[in-house]
């Protein structure tokens, strides 16, 4: 999940542009079901996978 999150991640403007938060969406649902775990239609579980994302990228130590 994470690299395929920082694959998504990895443009500057990437959690205002709607196009790759649709896609991050769409491979994260993918990801899920690969992993045997039951759809989700909320998205507040999305919400707070990009919630979480952006608080990694601003208090990450490159």
């Amino acid at each position: 999940m994470k690299k395929l999150i920082d694959e998504k991640a990895k443009y500057t403007d990437w959690n205002k542009r709607d196009d790759i938060r649709a896609e991050l969406q769409f491979d994260l649902m993918v990801l899920l079901d690969e992993w045997g775990y039951q759809p989700v239609d909320s998205k507040e579980v999305y919400k707070e996978i990009f919630e979480q994302t952006e608080n990694f990228k601003k208090h990450r130590v490159v």
